[in-house]
Parts: C-alpha cells; structure tokens; sequence
C-alpha cells in the first residue's frame, strides 16, 4: 500500500521556498512517509528538465494551471513526452508557462480538459471548494466547466468525504487528497495523501499505476487534516478573521463590519448551498482517515511554537527512531512512542481516539488543535465547542 501525494509545487511557483527542488522533495517525503509524490510544476522548461534527471525515482508528472476563469485544475501526465507536447499545445495561450510553476492558461476549463484528454492524461478540479480559485467558486456544476465527467475531484484542506459526498454529482467520481504544500517542510508535504494500492516504479510506471488506481478504485484511503484545521473551512473576514454566519455576511454585503475586510464565504457553507442534507456514499468510495501534522501535535504538548527549536529537536527524535511521520501518527505503538516523549504520546493518545479540540479555521486563516474547549469567535456571539471531533 503507498501512499501519495499528487499536488505540491516546485521554486518556479510564487510564494514557494527558494529550496523546493526534487533532492529536498524527495528526502523530506522520504521522512514524512510518503512512497510516490507528484513533482508539480512539471510544464514549466526549466523545472521538466531537473525533472528529467530525477525519472527514474518515486514520482509522477503533475501540474496545477489556472485557466480563464480562475479556476485551478490539476493534471496528472502519462511521460516527458507528453508533458513537452502540452508545454507547446498551451504556450500559445500563456504568457507565463516559461517563467511560472503554476501556469496561467487563457482557454476555458472546457478547451483545457480536451486538449489534456487528447494527451492521454488526467484532470480534475483541484482544491473544488475553496472560496478564491476553485471550480465550485465560479461554477455551480462540474459540467458547467468541464461538460464532461472529470476523471477525478481533489478535495482541498477545508473538505472531507463526507461533506463532497452530499453533492450528488460528485457521487461516482474519485475523490483525491492532497497536500499543495509550497514547501517540502514535513509540516506541509504530505498534509493530505492517498493510500493506493499500486507497485511502485519509474515515473511513466507510477502514471499507469495511479491511472489504473483512480480508474479502477484502489484508492484505499484518502487521508488528510480534520477540515476544520483548513484555512477555508468557515465563513470568515479574510483581515481579522472574525467567523459569520453565512446569513450575517450576506446582510453586510460580505464585508467585515469589524474592519471592513473582506469576508470570504467558507467551504462549509458552499458544500450547504450544493449539496443535500444527507451524506451518501457510493460503494467505492475508501473511508477518510484524519490525521494532525506531527509538528503541531509535539507543539499542542510541549506549549512551544510549531517552528521553535524544541518541538523541532524532539521531531527530530522522534523520525530518528521510528523512520517516518505518518507510521507515528497512526500506526506505532504507544509504549514505543512513550520511550521518546511521554508527553507526546499521550497527546497522539488522545489524538487516536478523537479527544482533540479544533478551532476551526476561516478566511485564509488555519485551525488550531486544543486539549481544551475553546470559543469560535463568531460576529456578535462565542460558541464553545463542547464536543469531541471525531476522526
């Protein structure tokens, strides 16, 4: 069983870290747990051709592009060849696909998907519900963009199955999970992945692989951070965060009466308005496993900042002795975990059976874990969240 992340981003893409080449991607993924990674950014020259030295590794061409409408699709590529045949079918159409990582394309969602399909490769919506550049921010129908069935639809941070499946036209398509992480930092690169039941190869073999994965469902686990933890998940002022009830930001005509910024409709409340009242999964459909980045577990227990020297030295201990992120998350034994730090443990404990407090997160800003009750700072009012979130 592997597990893959298909959506990050490479140094050409804007706001990425300076150091976000294959050598680092590939060793922080190592640690993190991962087996297969999309390289991302793969249309772009420069990038295609560090790409080309890496081949034989456990990768697989992906990019993300933006197409007329802002909508952002992710698109996942058979071989080099294929990927230096898009480079040429779109650079008429961009003026960016040479210099940037995430290309702005100048054609519809519609004219992009044929001509990736006329390529043998794969499309879907990536990050669907996200309030700023996803096909659910400008559509109200995948087929109002695509006019065909996507071979696949990515979630996003602030999404889980459970909320895409009350949509009923996403119903009998493939649900990715992916980190879109612009740094290979452990805290971002494999946030979110797939557990796939694939064997591992070069990367023309890993494409066959996951196409036959998605096509076929053997995709046995989408894994990803609890939604609320996402930046997107309620409906919030993206300057001060105060979270609105989604009749409240209508009646101030989506700006903040706090302080004039702009509210930004939460993803929540968008799957509210698409989807029915009923959760309704198709047979296929693999369960959703929450997970919490280890970073922010060791920080929620030591009370240290996420980034601080502390939390990173007791990390580091942690994958020292145990090999990878992700098995320590989910799998290793507690008494095992206690032999590093009790504390730790005991908060993975808590973790394992659903006794962790989320702040959930809105207008552009995450969510927070807490081991107490916490209030949702909401306009004019607090709600305590007096119960457990299950994973």
């Amino acid at each position: 069983m592997a597990n893959v992340d298909l959506h990050i981003h490479s140094k050409y893409s804007g706001g990425t870290s300076k150091d976000m080449n294959l050598s680092n991607i590939l060793k922080y993924g190592k640690l993190k747990g991962l087996d297969v990674i999309g390289t991302g950014d793969c249309l772009n020259p420069k990038y295609l051709e560090e790409i080309k030295e890496f081949k034989d590794r456990e990768l697989v061409l992906t990019v993300e592009v933006e197409d007329k409408d802002r909508v952002h699709h992710l698109i996942i590529i058979p071989s080099i060849s294929k990927a230096e045949e898009l480079i040429e079918r779109f650079k008429r159409y961009s003026n960016n696909i040479e210099t940037e990582g995430r290309a702005k394309i100048n054609l519809s969602g519609e004219e992009i998907f044929e001509i990736v399909k006329e390529t043998e490769s794969l499309i879907g919506p990536a990050h669907a519900f996200t309030p700023w550049t996803s096909i659910y921010k400008t559509f109200n129908s995948i087929y109002e963009c695509y006019k065909k069935k996507p071979d696949f639809v990515e979630l996003g941070l602030s999404a889980d199955t459970d909320m895409a499946d009350r949509v009923k036209e996403l119903r009998d398509i493939p649900f990715l999970t992916n980190s879109d992480a612009h740094s290979y930092h452990p805290h971002r690169l494999g946030r979110e992945f797939n557990r796939m039941d694939i064997t591992i190869g070069n990367i023309e073999e890993n494409f066959e692989e996951i196409k036959e994965a998605i096509k076929k469902h053997k995709i046995k686990a989408n894994v990803g951070i609890f939604p609320e933890l996402g930046k997107y998940h309620l409906t919030a002022c993206s300057k001060c965060y105060v979270k609105f009830k989604k009749e409240d930001a209508i009646k101030f005509k989506w700006r903040c009466p706090e302080c004039g910024g702009l509210i930004k409709k939460g993803v929540l409340s968008r799957v509210e308005e698409l989807g029915e009242d009923k959760i309704e999964h198709p047979p296929f459909r693999p369960p959703y496993i929450k997970i919490i980045p280890l970073l922010e577990i060791i920080s929620l227990s030591l009370n240290r900042g996420v980034f601080t020297k502390t939390v990173k030295g007791v990390y580091d201990k942690f994958i020292e002795k145990f090999g990878e992120e992700i098995a320590i998350l989910l799998d290793i034994n507690l008494d095992k975990l206690k032999e590093v730090n009790e504390r730790v443990a005991n908060t993975i404990k808590l973790f394992r059976e659903n006794k962790i407090y989320i702040i959930p997160g809105g207008g552009g800003k995450y969510g927070e874990i807490s081991l107490t009750p916490k209030k949702v700072n909401y306009y004019k009012e607090k709600i305590t969240l007096d119960k457990w979130l299950s994973c």
